[in-house]
């Protein structure tokens, strides 16, 4: 089954495939408003122009310049849609792409020294990105700086372009961000005169915007919900922990069928270090433990440094997809707020977790359960979190049977693994539900798949 779906389990394709050693260069893209910005970095749209009839070249359609250059020829060249803003769907289609361009205020202005300080950046890269930087790669390409390599996912965000290049003054540069431009773009700005760029692609709305407008009903969330699992699982397969998991940090676009497609990004706190995995020595107070100090897991935010002190991160971002349930399920997430009924990671109980709607279905309401057990030994792996969810999604043939043998399971798996194969040949690619049954049979393993059907048939029959 493995070898079947391994290979075919990839993300969407990449906007920029087409232009395989093109985009390199700030001064290939037409810069647009805006999409937002963090602590460390401001995103924009980007559209990389294209020739318009084969004969005219790209180079003939690149703004002119560099740095503030950019902002003029951007403004010049879109100034129609300035004064009569377009529909949503024609904005992203106007530029498929986002760029986001780090805040450089203490890793200097050489290449080798941003790439180094920024280096949790580029874990999500494809094989092309850097090329920029360091010419034509292979598609084996070596970690940056020891960093890990994360191969490619269907609910992990790519980056596709990186490169290092001077700072330009941008749309809402000076009054969203001021401090952090260099002394050429403000004269009180703190920032180095270069930084670095990241391309992705244009995603319609984080997951966070997503559910200020919507309620997903009960196997919709289900859905949203087992898609950040096998992102998490994915993550800890190749010995990584995002350690900034939070619905802003999700973002979604839709399927044919206007199912949300959810995809973690923003690698910034992550751990992916070659030489640790996902062992942390914490030795001292100045070791990064990661983001987000609400949503941290409470196996690291109670860890006390010292010699021989290590932190265990295997389950700490399965630990996060629990309490992003709660939002996704039309609650507010129990360990956000200042009330007096918001939970705190370092010192919560699990019987002081808030109870689930009714509609939800037992085995995600025990699942997201698991999830939040403060002992990691007792937590469910997000492996076989996702497995359970995957079981009650399209198994209900395998668990209506009272004595369910491994030939029985063996012979659903190949009905599911036939069913699924004609759907991605006949069927839209693009589907949310194709691509999580692929997750599902790419990743099988006999004890996780076991543990999984042991936990949904106990819950069951607990439930009467």
């Amino acid at each position: 089954f493995q070898t079947v779906f391994v290979g075919k389990n990839k993300p969407l394709r990449d906007p920029l495939s087409p232009l395989r050693w093109q985009g390199f260069k700030l001064e290939d893209y037409l810069i647009g408003q805006p999409l937002g910005k963090g602590c460390s970095a401001a995103v924009y749209e980007a559209a990389l122009p294209l020739p318009s009839d084969g004969q005219e070249s790209v180079e003939g359609k690149r703004p002119a310049g560099k740095g503030a250059t950019v902002q003029r020829d951007h403004s010049s060249a879109f100034q129609g849609l300035e004064e009569k803003p377009a529909p949503k769907h024609q904005q992203k289609a106007a530029f498929p792409l986002a760029i986001k361009m780090m805040w450089n205020i203490s890793a200097g202005s050489s290449s080798t020294a941003i790439l180094r300080a920024m280096g949790r950046e580029l874990v999500p890269a494809t094989a092309v990105a850097l090329a920029g930087e360091y010419g034509a790669v292979s598609c084996r390409r070596n970690p940056v700086f020891g960093r890990k390599k994360l191969q490619p996912h269907p609910n992990i965000i790519q980056v596709i372009r990186a490169f290092t290049s001077s700072v330009p003054l941008l749309p809402g540069a000076l009054t969203d961000y001021p401090d952090v431009l260099p002394l050429s773009l403000n004269p009180r700005g703190i920032g180095h005169n270069r930084t670095l760029f990241l391309v992705m692609k244009n995603y319609p709305c984080t997951l966070r915007q997503y559910l200020w407008e919507n309620i997903p009903d009960a196997r919709l969330a289900t859905m949203m919900i087992l898609q950040l699992l096998e992102g998490v699982d994915h993550l800890v397969r190749h010995g990584i922990a995002h350690r900034d998991l939070k619905s802003d940090n999700i973002l979604i676009e839709f399927d044919s069928a206007g199912c949300p497609w959810l995809v973690i990004t923003d690698f910034g706190y992550c751990l992916a270090d070659e030489s640790t995995g996902l062992r942390l020595p914490f030795t001292s107070n100045s070791v990064d433990i990661g983001g987000n100090g609400s949503l941290m897991a409470p196996e690291v935010i109670t860890a006390s440094s010292g010699p021989g002190t290590v932190i265990d991160y295997s389950k700490a971002d399965a630990w996060a997809v629990g309490t992003i349930a709660y939002e996704i399920l039309g609650l507010t997430n129990p360990f956000y707020g200042y009330e007096d009924s918001t939970l705190e990671s370092r010192s919560y109980r699990e019987d002081q977790l808030p109870k689930l709607p009714d509609h939800v279905p037992c085995e995600v309401q025990q699942v997201i359960k698991m999830l939040l057990q403060r002992d990691p030994s007792k937590r469910i792996s997000a492996r076989v979190a996702a497995n359970v969810l995957h079981l009650s999604l399209w198994g209900e043939g395998i668990l209506a049977s009272e004595t369910l043998t491994l030939d029985q399971m063996t012979a659903w798996l190949l009905c599911q693994s036939a069913a699924t194969l004609l759907t991605d040949g006949l069927v839209d690619k693009s589907r949310v539900e194709t691509k999580m049954k692929m997750c599902f049979l790419a990743n099988l393993e006999y004890e996780d798949l076991w543990a999984a059907m042991f936990l949904l048939l106990s819950w069951r029959n607990q439930s009467g």
